[in-house]
């Protein structure tokens, strides 16, 4: 794993357009996480939370919402979810994707290689319950695509990988498989969780996601966005 430089070293001025494709607080801070997470920690653990970190308030998200850039999309030339490196280790041998299972799920067991053996995760995207990890997908909320368009392109490698495996930010969920592939790379103007009692904190999610790491929003994103976080 790449090694990560200061937090400080990624602020920058919003309107700085030279420098605004950086992410500002995201490398010290995945760096002081991998360092807190041990294999004890991991496989005992405190009790599963069954959730991503709590989001923004509704209220929050509102003015985080007017504080991004609307831009047309970039290119995907280029592109590649190897570019974004995930899952990458936590600790010992568990990758985020395990870590993301114990955390989301209900009596998780997890062998020795930190795979998720039994366990309960039900879907916030559409309520459905799982007792097999290999029904459930890790989901990233700001699709790994939609940032490369909306300006993580510019981004090191080393900050791209801190986007995809994020933890501290509810960037990262256990969701039915199918419903993640259903989902793709579409923002919220297109695609939206099945469950609707879901819609304001998905909404809360996916901004505070795009303005901590400084992403752009489309004017159709935008304009869904405050539909259902003036509705919340």
């Amino acid at each position: 794993m790449p090694s990560h430089q200061d937090s400080s070293s990624v602020l920058y001025a919003r309107h700085d357009r030279s420098a605004r494709r950086r992410p500002r607080r995201v490398l010290g801070a995945l760096g002081a996480l991998t360092a807190a997470l041990t294999t004890a920690s991991v496989l005992a653990g405190p009790p599963a939370q069954a959730a991503p970190p709590t989001p923004i308030a509704a209220s929050t998200a509102r003015s985080y919402l007017s504080e991004l850039s609307v831009a047309t999309p970039g290119s995907m030339s280029g592109y590649s979810r190897d570019k974004f490196p995930h899952w990458i280790t936590q600790s010992g041998s568990c990758d985020t994707r395990e870590v993301v299972l114990k955390r989301d799920g209900t009596d998780v067991a997890q062998n020795s290689s930190c795979s998720a053996t039994s366990g309960t995760w039900k879907s916030p995207y559409d309520g459905a319950t799982w007792t097999a990890a290999s029904d459930v997908d890790i989901d990233h909320v700001v699709p790994l695509a939609e940032a490369w368009r909306s300006g993580a392109s510019a981004w090191t490698t080393a900050q791209r990988q801190a986007l995809a495996n994020d933890l501290t930010r509810p960037q990262l969920v256990a969701v039915t498989d199918n419903v993640n592939q259903s989902k793709g790379d579409k923002d919220p103007a297109t695609w939206m969780p099945p469950l609707a009692s879901y819609d304001c904190v998905y909404a809360r999610m996916w901004v505070q996601v795009k303005h901590y790491y400084d992403l752009d929003v489309d004017s159709a994103e935008k304009s869904a966005l405050q539909g259902v976080l003036n509705g919340c």
